[in-house]
């Protein structure tokens, strides 16, 4: 990779930063992790966002990201695991597959793997140690990219304790072997700071293999922060984060058959019992703060990112690809039918990648008495590393495997996939009387280079074959908010869409359009509402060739160009809190009607694509998505309980009616949670996740029929100090 202009540069950029103003008092900490920065910060972006806070988070004991996001309209997610390991999640109409048409950054910083290069997120950070959650949708993500179709996720992690000592310990015991045990500690003197975290959950899996193995996961991080204030008038501040991450999961792509499916949904096929993930994931930043007066302030941060995976995984049984025959083979064998006098050979392709990112930011800001300026810049350099190779095994009668020839690393696919790229973006917030604008402009330059070594040069001793690409764009935004009373507020807003092409897109074309939206907000006397309708014309939509889309092995990698896709729909949400006596009665509801169709014909070989024709509709999109959220608080206890009900959805483009074998079932699914205040200091709860048990499918992306969690219980404690 092309990285040695990192190390000559001095640059600002991006951070997604919300500034404590000098006139502040200077010991309380610079907010440089958040973009909307509360609850009460929402109410003034002309956009749909969302703010997450801890309490929230406690509240369910959150560990899977989408029993979060589900809190949030507009917001899409595709269930795979049952935990939430490699969620897949998109926003307004966009593809939620491997989260790779949305911007994801921890503490203002990109968090993908490898965000130009190979946007596919197969690493995601643990929610469970995340202190908030922000969503920001529209025309104010323009400050952040490199993705601006959908929208932004930032996770804010564990913040150094506002005491001298301060910090958490969480345990926790639950169905199918679940246990979580999440501690910190850390504390703050007038000049410096530091905050210590692990966390660790883990589970037996709620699968099953005729052999008896688990199907379950272990993961584990190691977080710490260490911040210092250079100066006695503390305007010079430094923070130091490292972190560091491993996984282990007995994950598979094999799905069922729906015949099997219906007879026992929670059985796995014994072809799959050694498809294991393991990963480790490190990060490293430096963070600098410079308040130079009360009304400017400078922020920059470096960061590296490393992550390494191999997903060890059935890729073919009988010389058939999964989708086109490896299930029926798998099927047969578990169930005696299969009749071959020879046991069916099974490919186990080790998916080994190794990932790179790493840059510098910063973003000044400059407040006078009715504008707030900010300008950006970012360099930045990713890298994908693909050193593959299979396995082959027999699959006896007894249903166990043995190899039968084990293949030489870097056979199978063996590329280095690249990425340069510079950012820059100018924002300004202009207030006049009851009227708010928010308006910037984005630039993104991006070189994308790949060298292929094909599968007979391991050794990577000739030239590889070369591809390059390169794309600019320029991104303007413009959004309004206009309070017309205490209670009312109108917005607008209009946005040019992006996203880069990978180095496997022949054609080099960019995904570009327009995203419009208008809407209203009320709040007053604790009853809230919002209300926006949006559109997304897209002039070229991108589709990543990924094994979760079902794509054959050569075809990895590559990106399909789409051309004119329409999107439109409506995000509502409500809430308000009753006062009953001594008892609150709360209540949220939010709800999402979305559609999306294709304005061209076209080929791909896509399997959630495949052929499309205009007027298609886009594959795993629900047309309707809602929540309801509602329970009773005491004055140290509550019971809270939501209901999630998921449309249809259908898993290759089409129009009309749903084929049973390409339809994915509506859902329901309601989910419980109780906590009882011991003391100040202790918390006892109980979560329990689709409490009616119902049996649904969550995809069928990755050549059969994958299922949703059943009903799970979790106990545990909470200690804080």
């Amino acid at each position: 990779m092309r990285l040695s202009h990192l190390t000559s540069c001095i640059v600002l950029s991006l951070t997604g930063t919300s500034f404590a103003s000098a006139a502040e008092e200077t010991t309380q900490k610079i907010e440089q992790i958040k973009i909307i920065g509360s609850k009460n910060a929402v109410d003034d972006i002309p956009g749909s966002s969302a703010f997450i806070d801890n309490e929230t988070l406690d509240n369910f004991a959150v560990t899977d990201i989408n029993r979060v996001l589900a809190k949030a309209p507009g917001v899409y997610f595709v269930e795979e695991d049952g935990y939430g390991l490699r969620p897949n999640i998109g926003m307004r109409g966009n593809s939620a597959d491997r989260s790779e048409k949305i911007t994801v950054m921890e503490d203002g910083v990109l968090a993908a793997p490898a965000p130009y290069a190979s946007p596919a997120a197969y690493y995601f950070p643990t929610i469970g140690r995340m202190s908030a959650i922000e969503i920001l949708k529209g025309g104010s993500s323009v400050k952040y990219g490199p993705r601006t179709s959908g929208g932004v996720i930032n996770l804010v992690s564990t913040e150094v304790p506002d005491a001298p000592l301060g910090g958490k310990v969480d345990l926790a015991l639950g169905s199918d072997g679940f246990a979580k045990l999440h501690a910190f500690a850390g504390g703050k003197t007038t000049d410096k700071g530091y905050v210590l975290e692990v966390f660790n959950y883990q589970a037996d899996g709620f699968k099953e293999l005729n052999s008896g193995q688990d199907t379950g996961f272990t993961k584990t991080d190691l977080m710490g922060k260490f911040d210092i204030y250079l100066d006695a008038e503390q305007r010079h501040h430094l923070e130091f984060k490292a972190k560091y991450s491993e996984e282990t999961s007995d994950e598979t792509y094999l799905g069922l058959l729906d015949t099997d499916y219906a007879a026992n949904p929670l059985q796995r096929y014994s072809a799959s019992q050694l498809d294991e993930m393991n990963t480790e994931h490190t990060h490293f930043s430096v963070h600098y703060d410079y308040i130079i007066n009360d009304d400017v302030d400078l922020s920059v941060i470096a960061y590296h990112n490393d992550f390494a995976r191999n997903w060890y995984k059935v890729s073919k049984i009988g010389g058939l690809s999964l989708g086109s025959g490896a299930e029926e083979i798998a099927s047969q064998v578990d169930a005696g039918t299969y009749t071959d006098a020879a046991a069916p050979l099974v490919d186990i392709k080790a998916n080994n990648r190794e990932y790179l990112s790493q840059g510098i930011q910063g973003e000044l800001a400059v407040r006078s008495q009715n504008h707030d300026l900010r300008l950006g810049l970012r360099v930045h350099a990713d890298e994908m590393d693909r050193f593959q190779w299979v396995d082959q095994y027999a699959l006896n009668d007894e249903q166990f495997m043995t190899l039968v020839s084990a293949g030489t690393p870097g056979t199978d696919s063996n590329r280095i996939d690249s990425a340069d790229a510079i950012s820059a973006f100018v924002h300004d917030t202009f207030t006049y009387n009851d009227l708010t604008v928010k308006a910037g402009i984005r630039y993104e330059k991006v070189d994308l280079h790949r060298d292929d070594w094909g599968t007979t040069d391991p050794a990577r001793t000739n030239t590889p074959a070369q591809r390059d690409n390169s794309v600019s764009a320029v991104l303007p935004a413009i959004g309004f908010t206009y309070q017309t009373s205490d209670a009312l507020v109108l917005l607008a807003g209009i946005q040019k869409a992006f996203a880069p092409p990978a180095p496997g897109n022949q054609n080099a074309d960019k995904e570009e359009g327009w995203n419009y939206e208008a809407g209203l907000r009320y709040s007053n006397d604790g009853l809230k509402a919002e209300a926006i309708y949006y559109v997304s014309d897209l002039e070229n939509l991108h589709g990543n060739c990924t094994a979760s889309q079902g794509c054959n092995d050569e075809l990895i990698g590559n990106q399909y160009n789409a051309g004119k896709v329409a999107i439109d729909g409506v995000e509502l949400s409500v809430s308000y809190a009753a006062q009953v006596g001594r008892f609150e009665i709360p209540l949220s509801i939010n709800y999402t009607v979305a559609n999306a169709t294709f304005e061209e014909s076209f080929a791909s070989e896509l399997d959630s694509w495949g052929n499309v024709n205009a007027g298609d509709a886009l594959p795993y999109l629900p047309e309707s998505m809602w929540q309801a959220e509602t329970g009773i608080k005491g004055s140290n206890w509550h019971v809270l309980a939501s209901y999630q009900f998921v449309d249809e959805m259908r898993t290759a483009a089409g129009s009309g009616s749903i084929p049973a074998n390409e339809k994915v079932a509506d859902r329901s699914v309601v989910n419980l949670s109780a906590q009882y205040t011991l003391d100040r200091n202790q918390q006892v709860y109980m979560v329990v996740d689709n409490i009616t048990d119902e049996t649904y499918i969550a995809t069928r992306q990755h050549g059969g029929i994958q299922v949703g969690k059943p009903r799970s219980v979790q106990i545990g404690y909470r200690y804080t100090f």
